[in-house]
């Protein structure tokens, strides 16, 4: 019974030190065992949110929606990944032509991008942001 005891307890010894072994990458262990850098990318920088609007404002309303008043919030760095949210607000028009009023959108920016838009919830804190107006173009009229 001892001896199963001993072997019990050199063999964990053993996994112990291989397990050290190959959290260090430096150690002679061939590559495949040795513990691998981390494959995080770096942290995006801050987006310019206001010109990312003003450049593309159909990656958050559709173009029937007539979107008047748009205002952004400050961008947050997502806390699920490497990218950044912020809030969008605007008046629009349903698809009839009638008001809608002010609707608030949660967008996703990624490498630069909006990747993602949604209606903002209750966990989104969109109401408790401040928002900045963003300038729109204004729509060329043709000429007679």
């Amino acid at each position: 019974m001892r001896w199963i005891v001993v072997r019990a307890a050199l063999a964990g010894g053993s996994v112990l030190l291989l397990a050290a072994c190959a959290a260090d990458p430096h150690s002679a262990l061939p590559e495949f065992m040795k513990a691998q850098a981390s494959m995080d990318r770096p942290p995006e920088p801050q987006p310019d949110v206001k010109q990312m609007l003003h450049d593309k404002l159909d990656a958050v309303f559709v173009a029937t929606s007539l979107p008047r008043g748009v205002r952004v919030s400050p961008p947050h760095r997502d806390p699920r990944g490497q990218g950044w949210t912020a809030c969008v607000r605007a008046e629009l028009n349903s698809a009839t032509g009638s008001a809608l009023g002010t609707q608030t959108y949660r967008i996703t920016i990624e490498e630069g991008e909006i990747v993602d838009r949604r209606r903002a919830g209750v966990g989104d804190n969109c109401a408790a942001e401040r928002y900045e107006p963003v300038t729109m173009r204004a729509a060329v009229m043709p000429q007679r």
